[in-house]
């Protein structure tokens, strides 16, 4: 068989090749660290039910009860708790029940700002607020949810940043197709 018919046949593949590639390279593998990413759901999940501010916890938080509005919850707080829920929780448990890498980015992403909005959080229930009123402080549900979804967004991050050995071991044969088929070509046009 001549260099051409080789080339043909990998042509005649190319394309599943190329699917498989792409289906490849947009899974995750968590490894050891999908137990540090559901541990630190389980305790964004347990820092719901304990107290954000006063007597405020953090459902009373994302659901806006009265005991939210008695302790003056800021925007801060509220936003907070809601990303924590969408993207700290839902998109988490999703990345990680699918291994797809598209809901890791959107996890990542999302636990990032989340992150930002747990610690200004802190800082807005340390500041007084309008007519000089000082309300109750951060609780322990506050600064463990902040302190969890910093864990998470670093341990995201961590993930989709690795390579799988499968993700790696397909560029490697992708490689060593385009310099064969690089080589072929250099060959039939120089006539060798």
């Amino acid at each position: 068989m001549n260099s051409v018919e080789n080339g043909k046949d990998f042509e005649q593949f190319r394309d599943e090749l190329d699917a498989v590639e792409r289906r490849i390279a947009g899974e995750i593998d968590p490894g050891a660290r999908a137990l540090v990413v559901a541990g630190a759901v389980f305790v964004l999940l347990l820092s719901l039910v304990l107290p954000h501010a006063g007597d405020a916890r953090g459902f009373d938080v994302l659901l806006g009860t009265e005991a939210g509005r008695v302790e003056h919850i800021g925007l801060p707080s509220r936003l907070f708790v809601w990303l924590v829920v969408i993207f700290g929780v839902g998109f988490s448990l999703l990345a990680l029940m699918t291994r797809r890498w598209v809901l890791a980015w959107i996890a990542v992403a999302g636990s990032a700002v989340a992150s930002v909005f747990g610690v200004l959080s802190i800082w807005h229930r340390q500041t007084p607020g309008l007519g000089n009123y000082v309300g109750a402080g951060p609780g322990l549900g506050l600064i463990i949810g902040t302190v969890a979804i910093v864990v998470l967004t670093f341990h995201w991050i961590r993930v989709v940043w690795s390579r799988t050995a499968l993700q790696l071991e397909a560029e490697e044969q992708r490689r060593i197709a385009a310099a064969q088929a690089e080589d072929d070509d250099r060959r039939r046009l120089t006539g060798e």
